[in-house]
């Protein structure tokens, strides 16, 4: 399956896109994708690991199934004051 990733804050500012499409098993879970993205995208190794994925505006697990998901995005850490 096919599977766009939104893009937020650095993460977009990084790939200077604010999506990716991923191909992922049918049987995909949060941390396939972790694993696609950074395998499709190194520069995101690090970010990836300290970002939230949020599957239908929810923050996910790593052992959530993606099969019925409608949206997911890529949530990296924010800061400021």
């Amino acid at each position: 399956m096919i599977k766009r990733v939104l893009l937020f804050a650095s993460a977009k500012e990084t790939l200077g896109q604010d999506s990716v499409d991923l191909e992922l098993a049918a049987d995909a879970t949060v941390a396939d994708l972790r694993k696609q993205l950074v395998n499709d995208y190194p520069v995101l190794n690090d970010l990836v690991a300290r970002s939230h994925i949020a599957v239908d505006q929810q923050f996910a697990l790593d052992d959530m199934s993606l099969t019925d998901a409608r949206e997911v995005a890529l949530i990296p850490p924010v800061s400021g004051g």
